[in-house]
């Protein structure tokens, strides 16, 4: 069986690079300026060929992936869907599968089988112990059975599910993640100085908040925008992180104690159950303590804003992150864990809250966020694919010295998750 990947970038070429590794020929285009590159990578590697015409990948590949971003998959599929080889496979790695299946039904030939795939981690990650979502969209069980043994030679955990199923999780799962720790890019970079050299963002969870806003800002942009923009799902969802954020900051700066530590107590009792100390805690302060790129010798109390509005988001809209683990993503583990310590640690939870209504000293920070989530959740909402862009750069611009260490620290910090 050979395969065939539309998009060469960074998760095509690691799809290529698997495949080959167990044996496979792997058939790969890419944008014109770029063939000239892909050749020189793999002039040593017997099986993997690149073609300049994306129409040769279509008419020789038994399984056929589209690895190009989702607002380019629709134009994709088109241009070489026509081609495509007799009774092939074919399935695209979109983060969001609602514009990929209709790109898919539309443009593809009647005998084609679709099924689809979204392996839930970027490409700085390891395929074993990630998980691989796979969509049946329109196939026989022969060639089902066929594009599972496929995707099991990439040693991920497979999920199966429909397409509408997986965009309404990874809405969670990812647009809203997303969201929060660029947003705490965005305020951090606007108040300027560095976070790690404030005592307000040195240790445990904030060791965590640090670390996972360089690791995204270290991706792809497109990625991120295609979950937030072309998910209608996450929608629904950013408009609540913004306005849990708003209407947690409001209680603050009122000084409506009573209020909040209710209603913090309520999402609490709603994620965490009337059984919270019978589960086991994702972190602790031993992982917590051991990843931190800061100098700062004193720590300060924090409010933990960010995540006491993660909280309460899931409260007001029911959805309990716990149901989601089943397509976890490494940063959507590390914010639900964190959130999770936060929440049951009765002396820190005592202390944000305290710290959240009476210390001034955080206060400038926790506007600085707030009027960030609003303009990122402005930004979504209008469908400012562009804007997306350019906010994600100006921040990673900033951002860019301590990026690298800022991966390889989460990265070591991901792998020792429970």
């Amino acid at each position: 069986m050979e395969i065939g990947i539309f998009g060469m970038g960074a998760m095509g070429r690691k799809y290529a690079e698997r495949f080959a590794e167990k044996g496979y020929l792997v058939h790969g285009t890419d944008l014109p300026e770029n063939i000239e590159r892909l050749n020189e990578l793999y002039a040593s590697n017997g099986n993997i060929r690149i073609h300049p015409d994306g129409r040769d990948v279509a008419r020789l590949s038994d399984i056929q992936f589209y690895s190009v971003p989702v607002d380019e998959i629709g134009n994709a599929v088109k241009a070489y869907g026509p081609s495509t080889k007799l009774d092939a496979i074919v399935g695209g790695q979109c983060s969001v599968k609602t514009p990929e299946i209709i790109a898919l039904r539309r443009y593809l030939p009647e005998d084609t089988h679709i099924i689809t795939s979204h392996s839930l981690h970027g490409p700085g990650a390891n395929f074993e112990g990630q998980t691989l979502a796979v969509i049946r969209d329109r196939a026989s069980d022969e060639k089902y059975a066929a594009a599972m043994g496929i995707f099991s030679e990439l040693g991920s955990n497979i999920v199966e599910m429909d397409y509408d199923n997986h965009d309404q999780v990874t809405a969670d799962t990812q647009a809203v993640t997303h969201l929060g720790f660029l947003s705490m890019g965005t305020a951090w970079r606007k108040m300027g100085g560095m976070p790690w050299d404030d005592g307000a963002y040195v240790g445990g969870i904030d060791n965590t908040k640090i670390l996972m806003m360089l690791r995204i800002h270290g991706g792809t942009p497109h990625v991120y925008s295609g979950l937030a923009i072309h998910n209608s799902h996450a929608k629904q969802q950013v408009k609540q992180y913004n306005k849990s954020v708003s209407e947690l900051f409001e209680m603050m700066i009122s000084g409506n104690k009573s209020d909040f530590r209710e209603r913090i107590g309520f999402a609490g009792d709603f994620v965490f159950g009337a059984h919270n100390d019978e589960k086991r805690l994702m972190l602790d302060d031993e992982v917590l303590g051991e990843y931190s790129l800061g100098y700062a010798s004193e720590k300060r109390p924090n409010s933990h804003l960010s995540l006491f509005a993660m909280l309460d988001a899931w409260n007001q809209l029911q959805i309990n992150p716990y149901d989601n683990m089943i397509c976890q993503t490494p940063p959507f583990k590390l914010r639900l864990g964190i959130v999770e310590y936060l929440a049951r640690d009765a002396n820190l939870l005592r202390e944000s809250i305290e710290a959240a209504m009476n210390n001034l000293e955080i206060r400038k920070d926790d506007l600085a966020f707030t009027l960030a989530v609003n303009e990122w959740a402005s930004v979504i909402e209008h469908d400012d694919i562009d804007g997306y862009h350019t906010k994600f750069e100006k921040n990673r611009k900033y951002f860019v010295d301590k990026i690298p260490d800022g991966k390889r620290l989460s990265g070591e910090l991901i792998s020792r998750l429970k």
